[in-house]
């Protein structure tokens, strides 16, 4: 015990230090003058008159509203840019496409390769082989992190007036989900963004409830002399669900008749009402850079700069439980089940980079990383705790690679552990060629040598078969990727994997869930084709994931040999333009395999080979419109459940989403 808290004691001092090293270098770079620009009224109207101010932004004016309601008074709509962590910058769309209505749920992502579980806010199960292009290893419980947002996960803005972005969508049951966020520019070089996303749904099921908050404080600040630009951010997350195990196996046959005595789900009594899971983390983020030459002559533009990046992130994973269950084996502990992990990271990077327009952007830097993965845990009936510890300190070095022309660019990313117990490197390479001003074609390659997951390598839990300590090889994997992209003609993705070490967890002759490491070369591809066909008011958007893998790979990883999406619909302008309006109907389907199942003790999926899950179409009715910069979406979700059969499943004894109407809207403010 003292041991562990000496260790822990020793990992903040360094934080804190480097913290501070941190905030005394972007303190004296950043107090500057900030200037606000002004406009009159009449050269508002001026502006109005003669095009210049964007519709979009002059829909929630009228000429007479007071002016003190604006900053800028010139804005445009291309004024309010969205810049990600590389510092690509995204202006905000108010448009309603069809691919918005694909990326209006819980991830606010395109979710093509997942199928969700019956509950929002819970977990997600894959469709497709992810390969992780992660060096190091990390916390685990992967099935938790799907909503959970990472460093390069977060935006920062820049916007001309005060902006707002409103989500909403209904949950099931009880509950909703909101994503709320406010910017504000005080001066054109600095930016302040605050957002949260918050959720809760009850869900269906018995013991389901879902429930999580991400929270984020941003902000951006470039210096008036365009040398020092500074980028930092605060998050805050908590994500919570209550855990049921599924139904039980001999209640299957009763959600598969159709019976109309369990159209009501709550009636199904699920493994365990009495477990929980979180996943909870605060991380501080800051990345600064500071140009210390810069030289323009005729025939080129040359720069060095230097910077660094630091990163402190503090997060935890508990299971509980009011009293031990036989569905997880043995207990340990009589009483309560009180597993948890803590994962606190703490990442410097110093970084230098020279560009030039001949040369291209070179950046080298030096990764130096620290890591304590502790188990505190309720050990044995006595309800004595155990505790205990992986503490890793990593210094790697790299280089970043991007030289671009106007036919083609070029990236190369290179990275390599020099010390620590978590030994690898990284390697990516690209390749992108412009066809034309409509299409263009890349070549990628990745290639990872990294260690698993720290709950692959150890685990403690008051449960017997919950506990081990791997010695483990590194996971050694290579990807191929072609990608080509046409508006016009098509959109076209193959990618080829090759793994060696492939770890992975899967249920042993106990039936008990524990991590395997498999020796042999797995091999796996896939081939995705997007095409949109139009006709007049009436559209036609599809998407065709073909999929393989090797006979070496079978029962290791499974995925489906075909995913399907296609949605029809019409879409017109109406009542002279005040409404554009998208209505139609969208198939999802893949055919059937060996869908991994759920453990939620480790909240992880495991490889199973029992139970065909598949072959089920999902059939959604949509009425989408815009008002203004309001979009509105209704959708009647899965209407054929019941005429094409009670078959469906998220994962081995966890059903899919019967029928349900959501209503949902993303409402954008310009002040």
């Amino acid at each position: 015990m003292y041991l562990f808290l000496l260790n822990n004691f020793n990992y903040n001092m360094k934080k804190y230090l480097f913290i501070l090293l941190g905030f005394s270098l972007s303190v004296n770079l950043f107090s500057q003058n900030l200037d606000t620009p002004k406009m009159s009224l009449q050269d508002l109207k001026t502006a109005f008159v003669e095009g210049e101010l964007s519709d979009s932004i002059l829909e929630s004016f009228t000429m007479e509203k007071s002016t003190k309601l604006l900053k800028n008074l010139d804005a445009k709509i291309d004024d309010y840019s969205i810049i990600n962590y590389k510092n690509d910058s995204l202006k905000v769309d108010t448009s309603l496409t069809i691919n918005k209505l694909y990326k209006l749920n819980y991830l606010r992502k395109d979710n093509f390769e997942l199928i969700e579980f019956s509950n929002t806010g819970h977990t997600y199960n894959t469709l497709s082989f992810v390969n992780s292009n992660s060096l190091f290893p990390q916390i685990g419980s992967s099935a938790k992190h799907y909503n959970y947002m990472k460093a390069n996960d977060i935006n920062y803005y820049h916007v001309a007036t005060p902006f707002t972005e409103l989500m909403y969508r209904t949950a099931f049951v009880q509950g909703q989900l909101l994503d709320a966020l406010f910017s504000v520019n005080t001066s054109p070089r600095l930016n302040f963004t605050i957002a949260r996303k918050g959720l809760r749904s009850l869900g269906n099921y018995q013991h389901f409830l879902s429930s999580s908050s991400n929270f984020r404080f941003s902000t951006n600040y470039n210096s008036k002399n365009s040398k020092y630009f500074l980028k930092t951010h605060y998050v805050d997350q908590n994500i919570f669900s209550e855990e049921n195990g599924g139904i039980r196996e001999d209640d299957i046959v009763n959600f598969e008749s159709g019976n109309n005595e369990f159209i009501d789900r709550s009636v199904f009594d699920p493994q365990f009402e009495n477990a929980d899971n979180t996943l909870q983390g605060k991380r501080f983020y800051i990345n600064q850079n500071y140009s210390l030459k810069n030289s323009i002559d005729s025939l080129s533009t040359k720069k060095w700069s230097i910077g660094n990046i630091i990163t402190v992130e503090n997060k935890y994973y508990q299971f509980k439980q009011t009293t031990p269950n036989l569905y997880f084996g043995e207990s340990l502990a009589l009483s309560q089940i009180n597993d948890k992990v803590s994962f606190d990271t703490f990442l410097v990077n110093f970084n230098t980079s020279y560009s030039s327009s001949k040369f291209g952007v070179a950046t080298v830097f030096m990764n130096y990383r620290d890591v304590n993965y502790s188990y505190e845990n309720l050990a044995d009936s006595n309800n004595d705790y155990f505790y205990d510890s992986i503490i890793d300190e990593n210094i790697s070095l790299g280089l970043d690679y991007i030289f671009k022309k106007d036919k083609y660019s070029v990236d190369f990313q290179y990275e390599s552990v020099l010390s620590g117990d978590a030994k690898g490197s990284l390697l990516n390479a690209g390749l992108l060629l412009n066809i034309d001003s409509d299409s263009n074609i890349k070549l990628s390659y990745f290639k990872t040598d990294n260690s698993p997951d720290y709950n692959h390598i150890a685990n403690n839990s008051s449960y017997a078969n919950y506990n081990w300590n791997n010695v483990f090889n590194n996971i050694n994997a290579t990807r191929y990727i072609i990608n080509f992209n046409s508006d016009k003609l098509f959109k076209f993705n193959f990618e080829f994997n090759n793994i060696s070490n492939y770890t992975y967890f899967s249920k042993d002759v106990n039936g008990f869930v524990v991590p395997t490491q498999e020796s042999s070369k797995l091999g796996m591809f896939k081939m995705n084709i997007s095409k949109k066909l139009s006709f007049k008011n009436f559209a036609l958007d599809n998407t065709v994931q073909f999929q393989k893998i090797g006979d070496e790979t079978q029962g290791v990883i499974n995925i489906p040999e075909l995913i399907l999406r296609n949605t029809f619909y019409y879409q017109n302008e109406l009542f002279n333009k005040a409404l554009f309006l998208q209505t139609g109907f969208t198939l999802n389907y893949f055919s059937e395999f060996y869908m991994n199942g759920y453990d939620p003790l480790l909240s992880e999926f495991y490889v199973q080979n029992n139970k065909l899950i598949g072959n089920f179409p999902r059939i959604d009715f949509f009425v989408n419109a815009k008002i203004q910069q309001t979009r509105i979406y209704l959708k009647a979700e899965h209407i054929n459940s019941s005429l094409t059969g009670y078959n469906y499943y998220s994962a081995p004894n966890y059903p899919y989403r019967d029928f349900s109407i959501r209503f949902g809207l993303v409402w954008n403010f310009f002040m």
